[in-house]
């Protein structure tokens, strides 16, 4: 045979394969389907921005800079209504107020006999304080020093806990409630809370001075990327199990 045919044909074989391959990764059919693939880009997406976010704070790159000013801005234009404000939002955000409304709604969610969402919850918080516990202690990065601070507290700053925890309770929920609610609208008005409220959060801790910018932004992505790891990991142990039934049905 010709090896011009020959090399014709090995190339329509492979560029069959790549066909069908695509095909497969982007077919909303099948456990290793669409949701996978935008699952996988998303948490690639989002460690990117926490590891370009991450490698600022370590070398000191201008977002440092900007993180003393906006902290010092913040500083001295501080109002009494306002910080009241930012202590009800981060009080009512620390660990364990955010650790018992989880334990309740996954009781909820078992007694309903949504077991795949009650677990997607349950290591969507519970799993995100312990990773963010061990990045805390991996860059030990000192939290903002004030002469009059409003909050005085220990511990490390990168990535912020309070933020990460926000980020992914109101993802979760808001995730569970686009799934199974079929007006946008409502749709729309649930990812408009969830992101007001994830920002209201971030936004006390650096008010607050528990927190630089950097730190907040740090723990949104890595937030978004816990989710997608989580809600990937776990919708696709379920599609493979259901693929299976019915293979054996």
């Amino acid at each position: 045979m010709d090896s011009n045919v020959t090399r014709r044909l090995a190339l329509q074989n492979r560029s069959r394969k790549l066909t069908a391959f695509l095909q497969a990764r982007l077919s909303p059919e099948g456990y290793l389907g669409l949701s996978l693939t935008l699952g996988l880009l998303v948490l690639i997406g989002a460690t990117w921005l926490f590891a370009a976010i991450a490698e600022d704070v370590v070398t000191s790159d201008p977002i440092t800079i900007i993180d003393v000013r906006f902290s010092a801005w913040l500083q001295t234009h501080a109002n009494p209504t306002v910080t009241t404000l930012m202590l009800v939002i981060t009080n009512s955000h620390s660990t364990l107020p955010v650790a018992m409304v989880t334990l309740a709604i996954l009781i909820y969610l078992w007694f309903r006999r949504l077991r795949h969402r009650a677990l997607t919850l349950a290591l969507a918080v519970y799993g995100g304080a312990l990773l963010n516990f061990l990045l805390k202690n991996l860059f030990l990065r000192p939290r903002p020093h004030f002469s009059t601070p409003i909050l005085t507290l220990t511990g490390y700053g990168f990535p912020s806990g309070h933020t990460m925890g926000a980020t992914v309770f109101y993802g979760t929920l808001c995730a569970f409630t686009v799934s199974r609610v079929r007006n946008w609208p409502l749709r729309v008005l649930a990812i408009i809370v969830s992101l007001v409220m994830i920002a209201l959060v971030g936004f006390s801790r650096i008010y607050l001075g528990a927190h630089y910018l950097s730190d907040v932004l740090g723990a949104m992505a890595e937030g978004l990327a816990w989710l997608a790891l989580c809600f990937t990991a776990v919708g696709t142990i379920r599609r493979r199990r259901e693929s299976r039934r019915v293979r054996t049905s």
